[in-house]
């Protein structure tokens, strides 16, 4: 199948080399080129190029700024086209898309995701889909193969509802991690040991399980490749805290850790891994 993909950074990157692993056609797309060609796949000069050169589209792109800027170049080519769109967005950005798609006629579908990189190249990411469902059948195929599970929730929308709500207490958790280490920096621990304890604990979640390692190198003064950036996690949490707002809720929770978020990206924070947000909150002594 001709599979493009719009966005490579490191989920669409480990997206395209699964789908060219079981033997797709990839054609890839990227605002920075270098980054397209870095995957050694064939690479589209623009996004009007990408989808006139797939059966499906799938992007991953970093805001709705990007994912509406991107669809507009896409419009003419569109007929006849499925489009899966999995990035984290607000539902009202996700169903206005798929009616300027439907209208250009193209079908779309969401399928936002939980899951980093390595569960991306594996095929094990969690999806959760909104979509008519004779769409969400025609996407269920190449669906499965990027995900453990999928998770048809509704109509569009219903995708970025649940992944806005399956983020917020891991985005939360972070700062929550670093409260919680200041409770104990001064017994002078092994990080490595801090975070073993911590891990085998009922309130750990599984990624402290999965990145323990990396957290327990940050306590240790060693900067990880950014993976997560906390900008993006400050984006969504904003995201989180509109969409629970036209929802008629309060998240008095989800504010105080925006805006622990967007203290530590104003500290020149915003571009490192989000291992740093807990470690920079402990070591920095924050007070009121």
């Amino acid at each position: 199948m001709k599979i493009g993909i719009a966005g490579i950074g490191k989920m669409g990157a480990g997206i395209a080399s699964r789908l060219a692993g079981l033997g797709h056609e990839m054609l890839v797309w990227n605002r920075t080129p270098d980054k397209a060609k870095a995957t050694g796949l064939k690479v589209a000069p623009t996004p009007a190029d990408l989808a006139a050169g797939s059966d499906i589209v799938i992007s991953i792109l970093s805001d709705a700024a990007a994912v509406n800027s991107v669809y507009a170049q896409m419009l003419p080519a569109m007929p006849g086209k499925l489009f899966i769109e999995m990035s984290t967005v607000r539902p009202e950005i996700s169903k206005a898309l798929a009616a300027k798609v439907k209208a250009a006629g193209g079908a779309l579908v969401e399928c936002p995701v939980g899951g980093t990189v390595g569960p991306a190249k594996e095929g094990k990411l969690f999806g959760f889909v909104g979509g008519e469902p004779a769409d969400v059948s025609r996407a269920k195929p190449v669906l499965d193969q990027m995900c453990r599970r999928v998770e048809h929730v509704g109509a569009v929308g219903a995708g970025a509802s649940m992944k806005l709500a399956i983020n917020l207490p891991l985005i939360v958790y972070w700062q929550a991690l670093g409260e919680a280490l200041s409770l104990v920096r001064h017994l002078n621990l092994d990080p490595a040991r801090t975070m073993h304890i911590l891990a085998d604990t009922s309130g750990a979640p599984t990624m402290l399980k999965n990145r323990g390692p990396a957290i327990a190198a940050a306590l240790a003064g060693k900067e990880n490749s950014p993976s997560v950036t906390i900008d993006t996690l400050k984006k969504d949490l904003a995201e989180m805290v509109a969409e629970a707002r036209a929802c008629g809720y309060d998240t008095l929770v989800t504010q105080a850790a925006l805006q622990s978020f967007e203290r530590a990206s104003r500290a020149g924070l915003g571009a490192k891994d989000c291992t740093a947000m807990p470690v920079n909150w402990t070591n920095s002594g924050q007070r009121p």
